[in-house]
C-alpha cells in the first residue's frame, strides 16, 4: 500500500442497516446468494411466502455492501447493484451502507477481496473451516482500509475494472464456444427440423428408453473402514462433478451404488430441472446413493452421449417429470420406471457416432476452459495487489 494513504477502520466506513420484512404466504420472494472469491451475486428462483416459512428475510437496496457471515473469510463479499434492488437476503446476508463521502463503495469491495483484505477478514471469522467460521460483526472495526482520496479511489477502480473486463471477455469467449457446441448436441439429438415420416425414412426409430438401455444397480454394502469417492450431478444438463468422499464410518447409508464410465445417470430429486448426465472416464468407479439411478446402453442401439444430449432439453425434463408424484423441488422425485417408459426418436448408430464426436469436442473445450479460467483467476489477486500498492 502507498505509505501516503492513511489506514482507516472499516467500522468508520460502513454501518449496519437491515430491513426485515413481514413474510406473507401468498406473495413471492426472490432471494440472492453470494459466490465466494469475490465473484458476485446470483439470484435464486422466486418462492412464495408459504415456501419461505418462518425464515427471516431482509430487503436489499442498490449500494448495499454484503459480508456473507459464513463465507466472508472465503471472499463471499459483494455490492448490490440495481438488479438486486428489492430482492431479499437471509440472516446470513447482513447489509451495510458505505460512507460515500469518504469511500467509493466499489473501491472498498475490491480492497476487501485482496489478499491483505481477506487476511484481515479471516481474523474476525473465528472457528474451524466451513460453516463454523462465522463473521463477528462486532469485530469489523479491527479491519483497516488504506484510504486514498476519492479521486484516486475511482481511478484505481476504473483501472482494475478495465483489466477485469478483459479477463471476463477471455473467459466468456471460452464459455460461449462450449455453449454453442452443447446447443448443437441437443439439435443433433432431436432433429426437430425433420418431421416423423422423414426421421423414419432416415433410419430413426421411435422407442422407449427401456428398449435401448437397462437399469443398472451395482450396489455394495457400506464398509465402515472404507472411504468412497462420490459424485454429484449439476442441474440443467451440465454434467457431473466430484464430491467429497463418503466415509463409511460416518454415513447412515447401508448401501452405495458404484457407477461406471459411459453410464447414463440422473438425480431422482432434481430430474425436473435437468439433472441428467453421462459418467465420464475420470469418475469411473465413483459411488452414489440410491437417489441416482444409472443405466447402461445397449451398444448396438444407443450410446450414452446421445441419451444425455436428448435429455439436455428442458422440454424433455418437463415431460418426464410430469408423470411423477409431488409438486416441485424436493417432493418431485422421478422414479427409474418413469425414465424407462419415456418415448423418444433414436437415430441410426452412424448419426450417434457423430454426436459422440461432438461430445468429445465439448469435453476438450471444457477442459481448456477450466485451464483458462484457472489461469485468469490467478491474475486477479495480482492485479488487485498491484492496484492497492499504487503500481497500476
Amino acid at each position: 500500500m502507498s505509505a501516503l494513504w492513511p489506514n482507516v477502520s472499516l467500522g468508520e466506513l460502513i454501518r449496519l442497516e437491515r430491513r426485515q420484512v413481514e413474510v406473507i404466504a401468498d406473495q413471492q420472494y426472490q432471494e440472492i446468494g453470494i459466490y465466494c472469491f469475490g465473484r458476485g451475486i446470483f439470484h435464486k428462483m422466486p418462492r412464495s411466502g408459504l415456501e419461505v416459512g418462518d425464515k427471516n428475510l431482509y430487503e436489499l437496496r442498490a449500494g448495499d455492501l454484503i459480508l456473507q457471515v459464513t463465507f466472508a473469510w472465503e471472499g463471499a463479499i459483494a455490492l448490490c447493484s440495481i438488479k438486486e434492488d428489492g430482492l431479499y437476503g437471509s440472516t446470513r446476508h447482513p447489509t451495510f451502507r458505505v460512507d460515500e463521502e469518504r469511500c467509493f463503495p466499489p473501491f472498498l469491495l475490491r480492497y476487501l477481496c485482496t489478499r491483505d483484505g481477506l487476511e484481515q477478514i479471516n481474523k474476525i471469522c473465528p472457528g474451524s473451516a466451513g460453516r463454523n467460521r462465522v463473521l463477528s460483526i462486532k469485530r469489523i472495526p479491527e479491519v483497516t482500509v488504506p484510504l486514498p482520496p476519492l479521486e484516486e479511489q475511482r481511478r484505481i477502480v476504473a483501472r482494475v475494472e478495465s483489466l477485469v473486463a478483459k479477463i471476463d471477455e477471455a473467459r466468456g469467449l471460452r464459455q460461449q464456444a462450449v455453449q454453442d457446441e452443447e446447443r448443437l448436441l441437443v439439435c443433433m439429438a432431436h432433429r426437430e427440423d425433420l418431421p416423423p415420416n422423414e426421421k423414419f425414412r432416415s433410419g430413426w426409430v421411435e422407442a422407449t428408453v427401456g428398449s435401448i438401455c437397462r437399469f443398472t444397480d451395482e450396489s455394495e454394502s457400506v464398509d465402515g473402514s472404507r472411504s468412497y469417492p462420490n459424485l454429484g450431478i449439476f442441474s440443467y444438463g451440465r454434467g457431473v462433478f466430484p464430491k467429497p468422499s463418503i466415509e463409511g464410518v460416518a454415513t447412515s447409508a447401508k448401501t452405495l451404488r458404484r457407477v461406471r464410465a459411459g453410464q447414463f445417470i440422473y438425480s431422482r430429486l432434481f430430474a425436473f430441472e435437468g439433472a441428467y448426465a453421462m459418467v465420464p472416464p475420470e469418475l469411473d468407479g465413483h459411488y452414489v446413493s440410491g437417489e441416482y439411478p444409472t443405466f447402461t446402453c445397449d451398444p448396438t442401439k444407443a450410446c450414452a452421449e446421445f441419451l444425455w444430449a436428448h435429455f439436455r432439453s428442458p422440454n424433455v425434463w418437463q415431460k418426464v417429470a410430469a408423470g411423477s408424484k409431488g409438486l416441485g423441488s424436493r417432493r418431485q422425485r422421478v422414479q427409474p420406471d418413469r425414465v424407462l417408459e419415456y418415448k423418444l426418436w433414436v437415430p441410426p448408430m452412424e448419426w450417434q457416432r457423430k454426436i459422440q464426436s461432438v461430445q468429445a469436442k465439448v469435453d476438450a473445450l471444457k477442459k481448456l476452459q477450466a485451464e483458462t479460467t484457472a489461469e485468469l483467476a490467478a491474475l486477479l489477486p495480482s492485479i488487485l495487489d498491484k492496484a492497492f500498492k499504487g503500481e497500476l
